[in-house]
C-alpha cells in the first residue's frame, strides 16, 4: 500500500481497521528512506531495529485488544540532538561521534510512551549552530525541492525528511528561526513554541535561554497533536511553565477568521526582501482577508537590532554551554598530549567544526572583562525593548503575519564562506525567539524555479491554540501543504 501522500491521521485509521500493520507501516517507510535518503542524507543514524521493535509491540497490543496510545502508526524522525537512550546521538559534531546517551529527553520519551516509531536521527548544523545545515561533521544535507540547494537550518536534516515523506512528523529545535526558515525552505509546516512550553531536558544545549524544541509535519492538524502531547511542565525543566496544555486538536476550528485583526509588520517586507517571497507571504495575507480577516499595518522599529542582539547574546550562551565538552566531561579526545592544557586545546582543535569554535570565541569575547558592560548588557537591555514591541503590538492585533525568510533556498556553498550573510538568513525570525513568543510556519506558494515559500503566523505568549487553529484553516482553503518535490 502506498502511504506517501498519507498524513498520521489517515494512516492511523488504516492501522485501526486491520487494513495495515504497524510493521508494514514500518518496512514501506524504511525502504522509501534507503531508496531516497542517499539523494538528500536527512539522517545521520537510520534506526532499523528500534523501529520493527517498536512496530511489532503495536501490533502485539492490537492482537491482544490492549490500549493503544495516541501516536501508534506515527512514523517520527527526530533532530540529532535529542537524547535517545540508546541510540547514537552527535549534536552532528564529531566531538560526540559514537556517544550513546543513557537517558532520552523529556520530549522524545513523551512521544515513545505514545507508541510513535522512530526511523532515525536527522543531521543539523552541529549542536545546532548554523542557518543551512552546511555546517555538519558529516554531510550536508539537500533540499529535496532541488538538491543542488541548501535545506535551511539548523534543523534542516528533519524539515527535508518531512519534505520528502520518510516520515509523519519529525522533531527540531528553533533558537533564532531553526524550525521555522527550514519549513519556509523545505515547503513544509513547523511550530516554534511560546519558551517554556516544551521542556529542554535531555537536548544538547545551544543557548538556554533561547531554545525552543518544536516538530515539523505537513498538516497543522498533525502538529497540534504531538505538540498537545510534548507540551506542559516537566520536573526536569525548571523554566517550563505550568499552564494547562489546550486539547489543540479539539480546537482547530474555534478562532472566527472574521474581524480577525492581523499585523502586518512594515520592517518585515522592506530592505533585501526576495520580491516573490514578499508577493508569495501577502497573498497569503490576503486569503485571510477573503475569509473576512482584517490586515493591519503595524510597526516592530527595533527588528534591524534583531540580528545583533541575538549574536551577541547566543554565542555568550554558547561560550558557557559549550564549557563541558572538554574530552574529559563529554566528547572525543586526543591521546598523548603532554600536559591538561595541551589535552584541552588539541581535542578541542581536533573534533570542533569551524562554527562551533567561531561562536566559542565571540560569545567568550563579548563576555570577556572590559567588553562585558559594552556588548552583554546592551543586548540583554534591547532584548527587553524588543519584547515589549511584541507586547505592545498584540494589544493592537491578534496576531503577526510575516515572511520566514528573505530569501528561497540558495545553493549549498553560496554562503558557506560568509558567516555573516549566513548569519542575516535569520533576520526574519531572531526577533520571536529574543521575545519568546511562538511562531508557525506554513507554505504559501512557490518562486519561478519551483522552490518554496513559506510565512509565519506569530502569536502572543502560548496562544500556540490560536496559531493552530489558524493554520488549520489555513490549509484548509489552500493547497501548498499538499505538493510533494519530484524524487
Amino acid at each position: 500500500m502506498d502511504l506517501q501522500n498519507l498524513s498520521f491521521k489517515q494512516t492511523r485509521h488504516l492501522l485501526l481497521d486491520k487494513q495495515i500493520t504497524a510493521v508494514e507501516i514500518a518496512n514501506y517507510f524504511l525502504a522509501r528512506t534507503k531508496e531516497i535518503d542517499p539523494k538528500i542524507k536527512a539522517f545521520i543514524t537510520i534506526t532499523e531495529k528500534e523501529i520493527i521493535d517498536q512496530a511489532q509491540r503495536i501490533d502485539e497490543k492490537i492482537k491482544k485488544g490492549e490500549k493503544l496510545g495516541k501516536l501508534a502508526g506515527a512514523v517520527m524522525a527526530v533532530k540529532d540532538i535529542f537524547l535517545t537512550k540508546g541510540i547514537q546521538t552527535t549534536s552532528s559534531s564529531q566531538v560526540l561521534n559514537g556517544y550513546i546517551p543513557q537517558y532520552s529527553s523529556s520530549i522524545y520519551q513523551k512521544l515513545i510512551d505514545e507508541d510513535v516509531m522512530i526511523i532515525g536521527k536527522t543531521n543539523t548544523d552541529p549542536f545546532a549552530f548554523g542557518a543551512s545545515t552546511e555546517n555538519s561533521g558529516y554531510f550536508t544535507t539537500k533540499n529535496p525541492w532541488n538538491i543542488e540547494m541548501v535545506p535551511g537550518g539548523s534543523s534542516g536534516g528533519s524539515a527535508a525528511a518531512v519534505a520528502a515523506d520518510l516520515c509523519h512528523f519529525a522533531l527540531g529545535t528553533d533558537t533564532g528561526g531553526s524550525i521555522r526558515q527550514p519549513s519556509s525552505l523545505c515547503g513544509v509546516s513547523g511550530i516554534k513554541t511560546t519558551y517554556g512550553r516544551n521542556s529542554r531536558y535531555g537536548i544538547t544545549a545551544m543557548a538556554s535561554s533561547f531554545d525552543c524544541p518544536g516538530v515539523f509535519a505537513r498538516d497543522v492538524e498533525d502538529i497540534a497533536l504531538v505538540t498537545e502531547i510534548t507540551a506542559g511542565l516537566d520536573p526536569h525543566d525548571a523554566t517550563t511553565c505550568d499552564i494547562e496544555v489546550p486539547k489543540y486538536t479539539e480546537n482547530l476550528k474555534k478562532i472566527n477568521i472574521k474581524g480577525l485583526k492581523i499585523g502586518l509588520p512594515k520592517e518585515y517586507f522592506t530592505g533585501s526582501i526576495d520580491p516573490e517571497v514578499k508577493e508569495k507571504v501577502l497573498n497569503a495575507a490576503k486569503e485571510f482577508e477573503k475569509q473576512g480577516a482584517i490586515l493591519v499595518d503595524i510597526s516592530l522599529p527595533s527588528t534591524d537590532l534583531g540580528i545583533a542582539v541575538y549574536y551577541i547574546l547566543i554565542p555568550s550562551e554558547i561560550s558557557a554551554n559549550m564549557a563541558r565538552y572538554d574530552g574529559i566531561r563529554f566528547g572525543q579526545s586526543v591521546d598523548g598530549a603532554p600536559d591538561i592544557v595541551s589535552y584541552y586545546m588539541q581535542t578541542r582543535g581536533k573534533y570542533m567544526e569551524p562554527e562551533v569554535k567561531r561562536r566559542i570565541l565571540i560569545g567568550t569575547y563579548a563576555l570577556s572583562s572590559g567588553y562585558y558592560d559594552a556588548y552583554y548588557t546592551k543586548a540583554a537591555k534591547v532584548r527587553t525593548l524588543i519584547k515589549n514591541e511584541f507586547v505592545e503590538a498584540f494589544k493592537n492585533v491578534d496576531v503577526i503575519l510575516a515572511p520566514c525568510s528573505p530569501t528561497p533556498a540558495w545553493k549549498i556553498g553560496a554562503k558557506v564562506n560568509d558567516p555573516l550573510q549566513m548569519y542575516l538568513a535569520d533576520v526574519y525570525t531572531v526577533c520571536i525567539n529574543v521575545a519568546g513568543v511562538p511562531g508557525l510556519a506554513l507554505p504559501c506558494g512557490f518562486n519561478n524555479q519551483n522552490l518554496p515559500i513559506g510565512f509565519q503566523l506569530i502569536g502572543n505568549f502560548f496562544e500556540e491554540e490560536k496559531l493552530f487553529s489558524l493554520g488549520h484553516q489555513f490549509q484548509q482553503f489552500t493547497d501548498y501543504h499538499q505538493k510533494r518535490p519530484q524524487l
